[in-house]
């Protein structure tokens, strides 16, 4: 890999030339999605990391010839196109994963909850995101994408309860926090998805569902902080 990344390198930059190591800052739990903006050295320090310990595990990794739906090729692309990627790829699989899990997540409480007492809290946090997303999902849907599809189409600014779209793009980064807040509770009460050794199959497709979630939600709001919604701004300012 690149023998240009340094400890000052923002973390989305990596991302966004080395797709490759998205996985990588999945297994150290370095936020490379709502914490795109930060430095290589800022991201460890804030996932308890040593940079010295991060940086060789970077330059070690083989970099994959570019795939149609790597970031890096997605944000070479129109936007129109990138919305229509993140609804029927993210949208999607958020909305049927959170559904597939509210049961499991209800049934595996009650079934263990008794033995493991910290499943209590995290079936709270699972509830609390899942009211969180299901409404961003629609207000992204009726309202900001279609504004940036008009936008780059060249089309007349419809009526709108925003004065810009940075007035949106802020409510979204937002809620992208809170998000990212509620899966990082989950992850530390339940030991990043440690299965304990009385785990039937529905507390390991729960486990499974929650990492899966955690794991494409990142990859979600990445595309939307780090390469959409910039591109969002900058071109309305140039419409100015």
């Amino acid at each position: 890999m690149s023998s240009t990344i340094t400890s000052q390198t923002r973390i989305g930059d990596i991302v966004l030339e080395h797709p490759a190591t998205m996985r990588l800052f999945e297994r150290h739990n370095i936020d490379y999605c709502c914490g795109g903006h930060r430095s290589l050295a800022e991201a460890c320090t804030h996932a308890g990391r040593q940079v010295s310990e991060i940086l060789p595990a970077l330059e070690s990794l083989e970099a994959p010839a570019a795939q149609p739906l790597d970031p890096k090729v997605l944000a070479a692309g129109s936007m129109t196109d990138l919305i229509a990627h993140i609804e029927a790829t993210h949208h999607v699989f958020t909305r049927e994963e959170l559904n597939r899990v509210a049961p499991l997540m209800e049934k595996v409480a009650r079934v263990h909850g008794a033995n493991h007492p910290e499943l209590a809290q995290v079936a709270r946090l699972f509830t609390a995101l899942y009211d969180d997303l299901m409404p961003h999902l629609e207000k992204e849907e009726r309202i900001l994408f279609p504004f940036i599809r008009g936008m780059e189409a060249g089309a007349p600014a419809c009526d709108t309860c925003f004065g810009s779209v940075r007035g949106p793009i802020s409510v979204m980064q937002g809620e992208h926090e809170a998000a990212g807040d509620l899966l990082r509770e989950i992850r530390e009460l339940t030991n990043a998805f440690e299965l304990p050794e009385d785990a039937c199959g529905s507390y390991r497709s729960l486990f499974m569902g929650l990492q899966n979630l955690e794991e494409d939600l990142h990859l979600h709001i990445y595309l939307e902080s780090h390469i959409l919604f910039p591109r969002a701004a900058e071109m309305e300012a140039a419409k100015a």
